[in-house]
């Protein structure tokens, strides 16, 4: 096992989707679901600094037992969060304006995350999908010294479906 770097990682946002179809799919058909979406399909986010926390974070619910006096945990819901996408503001992106757009809607779209971890040109990298809204889209235009990036908040409304292709290509 091999631990990767984030150098290298892509991000896109794709078409509109609904995240009740897709979660009703076993995790291979949500897979294919993502995979078969035209390559033209899929606008990159460019200038990305950083991509912040994606994944199932569970909620708790409690018991107190009143004889051993012991708390009981429980899963319940699970959420997979907000991402926090921060890019040097570009306003020649298509990316980012693809963002910007998607933040004007109330829809979910389809979102991938391409790690830079294959071994070679025969390999494919891991990549992450998942459907979510862009929540909002704030500016930060900083000091002197700074660059103005903006922030895209994704609010992420699907399990996180991993394509695992070996990245060693063997």
């Amino acid at each position: 096992m091999a631990v990767s770097k984030t150098a290298g990682a892509r991000f896109y946002i794709g078409p509109v989707l609904n995240p009740d179809t897709v979660g009703a799919l076993s995790e291979s058909a949500a897979l294919d679901y993502f995979e078969l979406i035209s390559s033209g399909d899929w606008d990159e986010v460019g200038e990305i600094e950083s991509f912040g926390d994606l994944g199932d974070n569970s909620e708790v619910a409690t018991f107190a037992s009143v004889a051993d006096r012991r708390v009981r945990k429980f899963k319940t819901t699970r959420d997979a969060g907000t991402m926090t996408i921060v890019c040097g503001k570009d306003e020649l992106d298509d990316g980012q304006l693809a963002m910007i757009a998607a933040e004007k809607t109330d829809f979910n779209y389809a979102f991938k995350l391409v790690y830079n971890d294959a071994a070679d040109g025969t390999a494919s990298p891991t990549t992450d999908y998942f459907g979510g809204m862009v929540m909002s889209r704030p500016s930060n235009i900083g000091g002197v010294q700074d660059i103005t990036k903006r922030t895209f908040n994704l609010g992420v409304n699907t399990s996180i479906y991993t394509d695992q292709t070996d990245p060693t290509g063997s």
